[in-house]
């Protein structure tokens, strides 16, 4: 599985990067916004872990713009910020990130919240993940 960390400060990528390759998962990383939608675009990771407070492009409209995408729309965003107010969180769940986690953060809870995107429990959404248009009636 395939990890993008999009995160401005070279130390919190870094550590990130090598606790997650430790667990498992391969690791591409991008250090501003537009970097970030780039390489999203270009590698279709299965999961992306976004700052918000970013260069060039905030993690909010990153966000948006792949939840907005036909062909992006399915890969799980997981916010990773130190913007821990509640209209923060709130505008997270409206331009579409799938988790919201507050820094400082705890390692574990932030694989669990991987693990729990990577490996759903919601059969709707495997079949989105892997193309299927659900209609429910």
């Amino acid at each position: 599985m395939k990890i993008l960390i999009i995160e401005d400060v070279p130390e919190i990528a870094l550590a990130l990067q090598i606790r997650l390759e430790k667990a498992g998962y391969v690791v591409i990383t991008a250090s501003d916004g537009e970097e970030g939608l780039r390489k999203t675009r270009e590698e279709k990771p299965d999961l992306i872990i976004l700052d918000l407070m970013l260069p060039k492009m905030d993690g909010y409209r990153v966000c948006r713009l792949i939840k907005f995408d036909k062909e992006l729309e399915h890969i799980p965003v997981v916010i990773l910020t130190v913007r821990d107010q509640e209209r923060d969180k709130t505008l997270g769940r409206e331009v579409g990130a799938d988790a919201y986690i507050v820094k400082p953060y705890d390692f574990q809870e932030l694989l669990t919240t991987i693990k729990k995107l990577l490996i759903p429990d919601d059969v709707d959404f495997l079949l989105k993940r892997v193309g299927f248009k659900v209609k429910r009636s």
